[in-house]
């Protein structure tokens, strides 16, 4: 191997150096490649892909293959800023002040408790009994209560699950994401405010106060994107969100402060004035490949060395240690939580004793999180806490798509169970009035426009937003020919 690597370093050198522009662009060029074969076995073995990007970054990392120099790795932190800026603003969108006011303090009562329980749980693992100090465990803690909603929809959409249990499950993995991302903002002041050892009011309400003016800006620049958003064609439309994201990233960056809230705001707001799903659907088709090198990146960060060697402690507890009681109490508070949030709303008994299995997977936020939480740490403390998070995502990967099979199995929500569900209960009685004539109406509507999008090959509501985008420009650009052939005839 040391052959192979010293004919790595060779090859970047007569490149001009690891860190040169040709350097750059072929480390990129691997890091997408990487991640895509990645996935093409990730996908045999039923995994999501983020799994098969972080897989992908520790294999070609400076622990294995050693492909990536390290100069590259640790000039591309700002990607993880423009990857979480992005899944902040799709967050937003499940702000809908209509939603929230039909099943808003129900569903809210659920969210925070499994996510707030979850942190509890971990906060008194890592401070009360492991004693890894006020910072680490306050944003280890916060991290515990973020939930990937990937997988748990995958595996309702390949089991055709629908019912109670289904929809209470989508409505909290959506709200579940803002839980996290304030809790975070919050642990990240305070815990950046304690490490220097001088805990004053101001440090802690100064990166508060730029939080809100964060803020703020998201929402005066929802308020603008909306009004920019008309008549303009597909590619303006990408060019003028992505340009606002950027603009509360470098604003976050300049101000030490997590840009997520902005972004967050910045959809919410744009999504109530608007009412537009189709920007939402145009940058999660644009996003993909900015997505993929900010997993393959978190995967190229993952201390391999650290976790297994038994001699790196934080707290006097080894790292491997922390990390599989993270992943264990993790569980019990998603599921504690969830139970308990039930409990309080008087959920059905089978909502009640199965949801929390449900929200065990944890991968893209609490990935990004731990990202930036790790630059604005910096040293081994940010480092030690991507490794943590970054192993027990890997393995809640592996096993959250079965519990929540498991869980969608014995809440009966599809399968044998469901059968017995539906001829234990009595049918619910027809509706009448004119409500339930528009809501009929509307779901034929929507299932006649979905046959219409297989006829024109449509696959997903993302690339159909990006077809209709680019007929769209087609039509523009041949009318403007026609315009410009008909004038120079005259």
């Amino acid at each position: 191997m040391n052959a192979f690597y010293r004919a790595i370093d060779e090859f970047y050198t007569t490149l001009g150096g690891p860190t040169s522009i040709p350097a750059v662009i072929i480390s990129v060029g691997l890091m997408l490649i990487a991640g895509f074969l990645f996935t093409r076995l990730t996908k045999l073995l039923k995994l999501p892909n983020v799994t098969g990007y972080i897989l992908a970054g520790i294999v070609i990392g400076p622990y294995c293959l050693r492909l990536i120099p390290e100069g590259v790795i640790s000039g591309m932190g700002f990607i993880s800023d423009v990857a979480l800026a992005f899944i902040a603003f799709s967050v937003g969108e499940y702000f809908r002040l209509s939603v929230l006011k039909k099943n808003g303090v129900r569903v809210a009562v659920i969210t925070l408790f499994e996510a707030l329980v979850a942190s509890v749980f971990v906060f008194v693992l890592t401070f009360f009994i492991l004693r890894l100090g006020f910072a680490f465990s306050m944003i280890l803690a916060a991290l515990a209560s973020a939930t990937a909603p990937a997988s748990t929809l995958m595996t309702i959409r390949q089991t055709k699950a629908k019912g109670r249990f289904v929809d209470t499950l989508l409505t909290v993995v959506a709200l579940d994401d803002v839980v996290s991302l304030i809790a975070f903002s919050v642990s990240i002041s305070v815990s950046l405010a304690t490490l220097d050892g001088a805990f004053s009011a101001g440090d802690v309400l100064l990166p508060i106060a730029w939080n809100l003016l964060l803020i703020g800006v998201g929402i005066g620049l929802g308020f603008l994107l909306k009004f920019l958003m008309k008549r303009r064609s597909t590619d303006n439309r990408l060019i003028v969100a992505v340009a606002f994201l950027f603009v509360i990233c470098g604003i976050g960056a300049a101000l030490d402060v997590s840009p997520l809230l902005g972004c967050m705001a910045m959809g919410m707001v744009y999504i109530n004035a608007s009412d537009d799903e189709k920007l939402f659907k145009q940058l999660n088709y644009f996003s993909p490949p900015i997505l993929l090198l900010f997993f393959v990146k978190s995967g190229l960060d993952f201390r391999l060395d650290v976790l297994f060697d038994f001699g790196t402690k934080v707290g006097g507890s080894p790292v491997l240690l922390i990390g599989v009681l993270y992943f264990i109490v993790r569980i019990a508070g998603k599921y504690v939580g969830a139970f308990l949030g039930c409990l309080i709303t008087k959920e059905p008994k089978k909502v009640r004793n199965f949801l929390g299995l449900a929200l065990v997977p944890q991968a893209g936020v609490a990935i990004g999180l731990a990202a930036m939480a790790s630059r604005m740490l910096g040293g081994d403390m940010g480092s030690l806490l991507q490794t943590i998070i970054l192993s027990s995502s890997i393995l809640y990967e592996l096993i959250g798509p079965a519990l929540a099979k498991l869980s969608l199995y014995l809440s009966g929500s599809y399968g044998a169970k469901a059968e017995e569900g539906a001829e234990g209960e009595s049918p619910p009685a027809p509706a009448v009035g004119t409500e339930a004539e528009v809501a009929t109406l509307e779901e034929r509507l929507r299932e006649i426009e979905s046959e219409l999008d297989k006829k024109r090959y449509a696959r997903t509501p993302e690339e159909a937003a990006f077809m209709e985008g680019a007929d769209e420009t087609e039509r523009e650009q041949s009318s403007e020919y026609m315009r410009r052939k008909f004038k120079n005839r005259r």
